[in-house]
């Protein structure tokens, strides 16, 4: 994993010790929930000026936690004040660059709330305006919606204000940075995530200041009004939103048939592509499908139709697209004999030492956090609800076992008491050693083993799954009921026609491609190719 480095020099605030230690500790979190993490696009980045870092909400505590692992410099993050008031927890965020604010609902005194608030977003905007960096969620509540919700205007006042401050300064224009966040499944370990630096979005001047407060304060709330629907619209562009999550699972498998088929063309070899490189090819199918939506409505439609019912084909014989795509042209006994193989090897690694270590080490509170997981859900507790507690949870379940067993192992090793010691008091010198090790020493020695050996378990788990599934697949191929003729001429011809749609359009990623201006959707950029004559 790449982590991006700090900015350095004048203009660029310090990043302390104590938010290193936070964010090294966020980042070891989201490597051992993530099994792929892709940070792209970073020469986005402005050189220059403070940041104000925007995306959409959608799994609760695991996306600022992801943010804050992935993106250079200090920053800082609004968040819910009753975050701030939780046992250690709220030492943890501010240390972390947390900023309490107080929502309007979760006040009785609205009135001296929005006061409190009024103060804390001038020290932010100050923040920016002195080459600080800023972390916020327009939309002001997280959600397990397919679409951006409505977005407030925080971001558009604390920018208007912060540029207001560096101007009359003479500091450098701070600058607004959409990211896109986006997980395979954010609610499940082992993952995979990508988090996507955007271009700074371009906004008219700033309000010139007058006399008239009341005509001041018109010409500012025009400005953010519009600043906020351009947000709105960026956030939409950056996730690849669409209205119903159906659109987007369509997307994704679309996105999938376009690859395999253009690896096809290239004679190239199908293997999965990263996370990062997937994204970029759904925002590509999502802009040409939208396009096409538009200006012929018939053939997107009449593709959607075909999709959707070769995608409920699959869906009821339990395979995927990628199982079709994948699909060799002959079964050689070989290619079974070396899959079987990867899966016993990784599993003999897996149920040796390591996951020993990893179950006394992790399984209690792993249960403990499955079970107040489950009574939450039992509950009706939204989706990314749920996920944000999982991790909470887990920040005090895991160190508090981890500090448990390793109090209990040190004693069972040490102790003159214990039948472990005197098994190895009475037998080989070198085994007489370690029952006369320092305690701190064997205290600490466990207490880096029980997180060290867990990671090392989960990569192990993840290879037995991934070489488990490919052992599954190769038993469906065989499986000739299933009609796989059928089925590849099938995907290859409807992958065949997304990939010609997309070869007469400009998409992103193209070297002709020219991103929308801010405030406009991919769509907007979207045009037929010199050659197709239309």
């Amino acid at each position: 994993m790449r982590w991006l480095k700090d900015p350095v020099g004048q203009g660029h605030p310090r990043v302390n010790r104590g938010y290193r230690i936070a964010r090294r500790f966020f980042r070891s979190l989201v490597t051992v929930w993530f099994r792929e993490i892709n940070i792209v696009d970073d020469e986005n980045l402005p050189p220059k000026g403070g940041i104000i870092f925007i995306s959409w909400h959608p799994s609760g505590l695991i996306d600022p936690m992801l943010m804050n692992a992935s993106l250079p410099g200090k920053i800082s993050i609004i968040a819910k004040h009753t975050l701030f008031k939780l046992p250690l927890l709220g030492r943890f965020l501010r240390s972390a660059g947390g900023v309490p604010v107080e929502r309007a609902q979760d006040s009785g005194d609205k009135a001296a709330a929005s006061t409190r608030n009024a103060d804390v977003l001038a020290g932010v905007s100050s923040l920016v305006a002195n080459g600080g960096r800023l972390m916020i969620f327009p939309e002001g509540t997280t959600h397990t919606e397919s679409d951006v919700k409505k977005v407030r205007s925080g971001a558009g006042r604390i920018l208007l204000a912060a540029r207001r401050e560096a101007q009359k300064q003479g500091l450098a224009e701070p600058q607004l940075v959409p990211i896109g966040l986006h997980y395979s499944n954010s609610q499940r370990f082992r993952e995979r995530a990508a988090v996507v630096i955007e271009r700074s979005m371009v906004f008219p001047p700033i309000p010139e200041e007058v006399a008239d407060n009341k005509v001041q304060d018109e010409n500012d709330r025009a400005w953010v009004n519009a600043v906020t629907e351009a947000i709105g619209v960026e956030l939409k562009r950056a996730s690849l939103s669409k209205t119903t999550w159906r659109e987007r699972t369509l997307i994704w498998k679309g996105r999938s048939l376009a690859y395999a088929e253009r690896v096809r063309q290239t004679e190239g070899k199908l293997k999965k592509p990263s996370y990062a490189h997937a994204v970029l090819g759904a925002r590509r199918v999502r802009a040409g499908w939208d396009y096409m939506a538009e200006h012929q409505p018939e053939v997107a439609a009449s593709i959607v139709e075909q999709a959707e019912a070769h995608f409920d084909e699959l869906d009821r014989r339990g395979i995927t697209p990628y199982d079709v795509d994948s699909r060799p042209e002959r079964l050689s006994a070989s290619g079974f004999s070396k899959a079987f193989l990867s899966w016993a090897w990784a599993g003999a690694w897996m149920f040796g030492l390591i996951s020993w270590g990893a179950m006394l080490g992790n399984i209690v509170p792993y249960k403990a956090n499955a079970l107040l997981v489950n009574r939450m859900k039992a509950k009706g507790a939204d989706g990314s609800i749920v996920g944000t507690i999982k991790v909470l949870s887990a920040l005090v379940f895991f160190p508090l076992w981890w500090i448990i067993a390793s109090s209990g192992a040190t004693w069972l090793l040490l102790n003159n008491a214990s039948p472990i010691n005197e098994f190895l008091q009475d037998n080989h010198w070198l085994l007489n050693g370690l029952a006369n090790l320092p305690v701190a020493l064997v205290f600490c020695v466990f207490l880096i083993w029980w997180p060290l050996s867990a990671k090392v378990h989960m990569r192990l788990f993840a290879k037995v799954i991934v070489n488990y599934r490919t052992l599954k697949r190769w038993q469906s191929w065989r499986d000739e009921e299933v009609g796989w003729d059928q089925l590849v001429a099938t995907q290859r011809g409807l992958a065949s026609k997304l990939v010609g749609v997309g070869e007469g359009l400009i998409l992103p990623g193209d070297d002709d491609w020219k991103d929308p201006p801010a405030g406009q959707d991919d769509v907007m950029s979207v045009r037929l190719r010199p050659s197709t004559g239309a």
